[in-house]
């Protein structure tokens, strides 16, 4: 196993507070919250309100992981950010969020990989931290999914939340840090999951919001099989990569979309359920914020503590997909 070179120096995440419930959903549309826990795991999402764009929720998020990191925003040299949902297609959800928190010192970009985003931005810090061309690094996963969200569609309308995630990456004490990582794509699956408007192809329009076309659309049932299958896939290989078995693994922290697609992939790399951290019933899929929301939740109570071996793995549009391994 290599030692660490980089760690996690700070973390944060924000939830909005209004709560959408599986009861609210029965009264919207043709479902039971039976219906949506049997087949989903979820209970309830967040949902953002007037005054949580974006660009804002990962503001808070940044602001709390720097917090943490004891660093001010201007000691940052590097700004990734993750969303599939940007406040506006020009700049950038990662300079927005520079502007808004101050971070006068940093290079700031997107990257645009949906709900692996975070571990992809993760990877390219990392690389980044490791060329030379910074030394300290935010990275950010951000989403208000409920604007692109069909709230006519039962089939989707129950899956997705809002949130953002955030982490100070910097030099370590070469025991804590990543110690492997592996990121995979396929994109001639991506009309299994996608949003077929709202881009130069199809710009916004009036006929847009008639046909749906600027809301998310998924094939479920392929989806699902690609989903257990990838992550399956990529915990593997980065166990492998790691010279680690599952049976090392402390705490396995997955892309909250679906508790079965958890379970599939728990059961692929033989790490049980009480060894996996899991919060979809209380928050849904949102998407890039998904796991860094989740390893927040997992230190706070007290199920992630230093020196465990983690494993992060997701799964989204692209299709994308990868997985990390790090020594907390």
């Amino acid at each position: 196993m290599k030692a660490p070179a980089f760690a996690f120096a700070g973390l944060g995440s924000y939830v909005p507070s209004r709560v959408l419930t599986n009861a609210d959903f029965e009264k919207m549309l043709d479902t039971s919250d039976t219906w949506i826990r049997e087949r989903t795991g979820i209970r309830e999402r967040h949902i953002a309100g007037d005054g949580d764009t974006t660009s804002g929720m990962g503001k808070e998020a940044s602001l709390r992981a720097l917090a943490e990191a004891g660093l001010p925003p201007t000691e940052l040299d590097l700004i990734v950010a993750a969303t599939a949902t940007p406040d506006r297609l020009l700049p950038s959800t990662a300079c927005d969020i520079q502007a808004l928190i101050g971070a006068k010192n940093a290079v700031a970009f997107d990257v645009g990989a949906a709900c692996p985003g975070w571990i992809y931005g993760l990877v390219v810090a990392e690389s980044m931290l490791a060329a030379g061309q910074a030394r300290r690094a935010l990275v950010i996963g951000t989403e208000r999914l409920s604007a692109i969200t069909d709230y006519t569609d039962r089939s989707t309308a129950v899956l997705f939340g809002d949130a953002a995630g955030a982490v100070v990456l910097a030099a370590g004490d070469g025991r804590r840090g990543i110690l492997s990582s592996y990121l995979k794509s396929d994109g001639t699956l991506a009309e299994l999951l996608h949003r077929p408007g709202g881009g130069a192809v199809h710009p916004p329009s009036e006929e847009l919001l008639k046909d749906h076309s600027y809301y998310l659309k998924m094939a479920g049932r392929e989806v699902f099989k690609a989903a257990v299958r990838s992550m399956g896939d990529a915990a593997q290989r980065a166990l492998e990569k790691a010279g680690l078995a599952g049976d090392a693994v402390d705490l396995l922290v997955p892309h909250q979309a679906n508790i079965r697609i958890i379970e599939a992939t728990a059961s692929h790399v033989n790490i049980p359920m009480d060894r996996v951290f899991v919060n979809v019933d209380r928050y849904g899929n949102t998407s890039s914020a998904s796991i860094p929301l989740a390893l927040d939740e997992a230190r706070t109570s007290g199920r992630l503590q230093p020196g465990m071996v983690v494993l992060l793995v997701t799964f989204g549009a692209g299709f994308t997909w990868g997985a990390v391994v790090l020594r907390w």
